[in-house]
Formats: C-alpha cells, structure tokens, sequence
C-alpha cells in the first residue's frame, strides 16, 4: 500500500525527470493549490513552468534526503541540482492530500553557498 510520503516523492521525481504531465495525472487531485509565488495560481499554470523548467535543464538531478508524514502532510527535504556543474539548492516540498490525491504545495528553495560557516552543512 502507498503513503502520502511515497505519492509526494513520485510527485517530485516524475516532475524533476521531465514527466510532469505524469506527474501531474497520477497525483494531483481537483482543486489544486500551489503557493509558489512565481507563477500564476492553479494547477495548469504550475503545471506548465514545471515543463519548461524540464526543458531548460534536461540533466536536472533531485536527490530526496528525508519525507516526512503527518497526517494529510507531507513534507519533503530535498538537493537538486539543474545542470551537472551547479551548486546544489535545498529544496522544501510541503503537501497536504485529501485522500490519495494532492491538493496543496507549497515549496521552498535555498541556494547552498560555496563557503560555509557551519560544518555540519544544509544536508
């Protein structure tokens, strides 16, 4: 049986290799919510900035490090790089499902600086 925690890492990895259409159909449920505030509100609009995204960088790499499940929440701690050459970026993935389908998302992202103070790093 599949979790939300499992749905919303397929979500992110289907949507990172370019299969946002996949994605999309196999997980995102009807009046969908995304905070992210560089694109328009609903779900074709995000949709569609995912697309081009894939398109622009083909060889983007996400790396989930840890899913977190509580309740209808799920959030998820992730490293993707857009090119092979790129400084990592921290990526928060929140989701909120109503049963099986997700029906929030909102995500953060944090560039990793090349020079850090803190040894213990972001990951």
């Amino acid at each position: 049986m599949s979790t939300h925690k499992d749905s919303a890492v397929s979500f992110l990895t289907l949507a990172a290799s370019g299969r946002v259409r996949e994605a999309y159909a196999n997980h995102i449920g009807s009046g969908f919510r995304h905070h992210n505030p560089f694109f328009a509100a609903g779900a074709q609009a995000l949709m569609s900035g995912m697309e081009v995204d894939a398109r622009e960088h083909p060889n983007k790499r996400l790396d989930v490090l840890r899913a977190l499940e509580d309740g209808d929440l799920v959030a998820v701690h992730s490293r993707v790089h857009m090119r092979p050459e790129d400084d990592a970026v921290a990526l928060v993935h929140i989701f909120r499902f109503d049963k099986d389908q997700i029906v929030e998302l909102w995500d953060i992202a944090q560039p990793v600086p090349s020079q850090r103070v803190n040894a213990s790093g972001m990951f």
